[in-house]
């Protein structure tokens, strides 16, 4: 595993961030799509497509990149930085390592890669929480259809696609079901980050085609790699949220000095930048384990690993607005949109205390820390 980037990966990071701030930045592009069910708008999403992003894990026989989980990585620290509001985590992310890891899914699976490498197919995971989610598979004439609800799915509403689980008489499968398909209904579930879109999903008697099988392994790895791709944009988050605040006080000044002199403030800033650096580490390692030739547990208990430190990079966005004083507690200052962004991270898929537990009841097994 290396920690320090390669040439063509500071290109990845150097041109992505190049683009948001140009097209995608927190005044012009993000504030602006706070109440927007889907999070972005044509021109930024074919940007990102142009760029390559959203292919970056999509094979390249589909028209993809076909890079790994890392140079995801790359890209989702700098989506992180910039708030940006899009479904990219759910398409480039979370989509194509699903349909990768139930291998051998066909034409369809291909269609759905070809289209999200180039920008036309917006895809989302409807089981990364299974605990809130219920479906049933019926038949209606020839067709395959489900019934149910599923909640917390991210970025329904600028999805064409959902994979949803289910079980059938071969077993648990994924299915494909159209979003514009008749008995498809989406309904926002309003949360506290308004950068992070999420759905409760109601089918009644909506079309859709059986992908593939799923085991439970397949399932958690999918689930495991959101996560980590989810940490790496929390830690753009945290990255971000204290450069503003170190800025801040550099020329903010009280009593004839600027506060950054004060060691009350540059511990504070100390003590964000260790809670980051810590995280860091531990995200670059599940990004790398998530795509090599480990055991499941070991890569597993990567992700675990990452969700439970990194999850407390919450702690970040309040210190920051202990930095900025009264001004980060308006409407107007971006550190507000940063708490909230590390906030929903820190709640994502369940606290990073239940993570914490279960690290150390995994380790006290093996009689190995």
């Amino acid at each position: 595993m290396n920690l320090e980037l390669t040439n063509e990966q500071v290109a990845l990071r150097d041109t992505t961030r190049r683009f948001l701030a140009e097209k995608a930045s927190v005044a012009a592009h993000v504030r602006a799509l706070l109440d927007d069910d889907t999070g972005t708008t044509d021109a930024v999403w074919r940007g990102l497509a142009d760029l390559g992003v959203t292919g970056v894990l999509v094979p390249e026989e589909h028209g993809g990149a076909g890079m790994t989980m890392i140079e995801a990585g790359v890209v989702a620290e700098e989506l992180g930085a910039a708030l940006h509001p899009g479904p990219w985590l759910s398409s480039a992310v979370a989509a194509p390592r699903a349909l990768a890891r139930l291998g051998g899914a066909g034409a369809r699976a291909s269609d759905i890669l070809v289209g999200i490498a180039d920008g036309t197919t917006v895809a989302t995971v409807a089981f990364l929480d299974s605990g809130r989610a219920s479906v049933e598979v019926g038949a209606r004439g020839g067709d395959v259809v489900l019934r149910g609800g599923i909640a917390g799915v991210p970025d329904a509403a600028a999805a064409d696609t959902l994979l949803v689980l289910a079980e059938d008489a071969a077993g648990i499968g994924v299915f494909v079901v159209e979003t514009d398909s008749a008995g498809v209904v989406v309904v926002p579930e309003r949360g506290i980050d308004q950068t992070r879109k999420r759905f409760r999903v109601e089918l009644d008697g909506a079309c859709a085609y059986r992908l593939a099988s799923a085991s439970p392994d397949v399932v958690s790895a999918v689930i495991d790699d959101v996560l980590v791709a989810a940490a790496a944009d929390a830690l753009g988050a945290a990255r971000a949220v204290i450069h503003l605040a170190v800025e801040y006080a550099k020329f903010r000044r009280q009593f004839g000095q600027a506060i950054g002199s004060f060691q009350a403030i540059q511990h504070l800033c100390v003590d964000m930048y260790e809670t980051v650096e810590l995280a860091r580490s531990g995200v670059i390692h599940a990004l790398w384990a998530a795509d090599a030739e480990l055991p499941s547990e070991e890569r597993h208990l990567a992700a675990l690993r990452a969700k439970a430190f990194a999850g407390r990079l919450a702690t970040v966005g309040d210190t920051a607005i202990q930095v900025f004083g009264g001004i980060g507690y308006t409407w107007e200052h971006d550190a507000h949109l940063y708490l909230k962004r590390l906030l929903s991270w820190s709640e994502f898929l369940g606290s990073p205390d239940r993570y914490l537990a279960e690290v150390g009841a995994r380790l006290a097994e093996r009689g190995s820390f």
